[in-house]
């Protein structure tokens, strides 16, 4: 209550979700992803079920400069953000040497630099946050379970989220004792438009997850007294990570080689 989040890709799947609850919490909302149409309908609709205030940023991550340009445009407004989802980002199923550069260059651009020049620009709002609300303040980065294993045809985007979980932990040790709560959201598959994205028609054999069980879960890890650095959503996802954390890492990538196939 009394702050504003930021929420990027809210223009759909989980992004929509972390804000619906957000706006539920009391926060005020800052909606960036490129299509305008979809985040003007989702002010109107949180601003009518939940009396919210909601700044709409229409914005493309991957363009060079966009971070640079979103953070002049929250000065501008004189809008201090407490609580970073940083939710943007998207993968290309495939064989790396078959990708189009612009889809290779896409997911690194979006899921890794705009994450990192986003969290870094917003960090010493989101700390001063923290010391004057209490328990208010967070810096939550979407990775997923393809971030504890290399995945063949999905390559680029397993190894960004790697990126993602790696960053996150260490954030959530650097900023110990502030009061920011810092984790990395690992869901595995997800009721959301990923795959169209990808290009891929299925998400393979496990168990797919609605965005209302991924953001439940997210947030009853932030509500925790002590969050931890990163939360995995479903058991069997949890499994799935495990086994990757302690088996041969060549066996690994095999199984998850014969996997991505299906």
């Amino acid at each position: 209550m009394g702050t504003t989040a930021l929420v990027t890709g809210a223009s759909s799947g989980l992004g929509v979700g972390y804000a619906h609850e957000l706006a539920r919490r009391g926060a005020d909302l800052v909606l960036t992803a490129r299509r305008l149409d979809r985040l003007e309908a989702l002010a109107v609709e949180l601003a009518e079920k939940y009396g919210t205030v909601s700044t709409v940023i229409p914005l493309d991550l991957a363009e060079p400069g966009a971070v640079a340009e979103l953070v002049r445009d929250l000065a501008e407004r004189d809008i201090r953000v407490g609580t970073l989802v940083n939710n943007a980002g998207f993968g290309h199923y495939g064989s790396v040497v078959d990708a189009s550069a612009d889809r290779v260059h896409g997911q690194v651009a979006v899921n890794v630099a705009a994450l990192t020049d986003l969290s870094h620009a917003l960090l010493p709002d989101l700390l001063t946050a923290a010391l004057t609300h209490p328990h208010g303040a967070a810096l939550v980065n979407v990775a997923s379970t393809a971030a504890f294993q290399p995945v063949p045809r999905l390559a680029v985007y397993a190894a960004t989220k790697a990126y993602v979980l790696s960053l996150t932990e260490a954030l959530w040790y650097e900023t110990r004792g502030t009061g920011l709560k810092v984790t990395a959201v690992c869901p595995g598959p997800t009721d959301t438009e990923f795959y169209a994205v990808a290009h891929r028609s299925q998400a393979g054999p496990r168990r797919v997850m609605s965005v209302d069980e991924v953001v439940s879960g997210t947030f009853a890890a932030l509500d925790r007294q002590a969050t931890p650095p990163h939360v995995i959503t479903g058991t069997s996802n949890r499994l799935v990570a495990w086994l990757a954390g302690v088996s041969p890492r060549r066996a690994v990538v095999t199984v998850t080689g014969r996997l991505s196939r299906r």
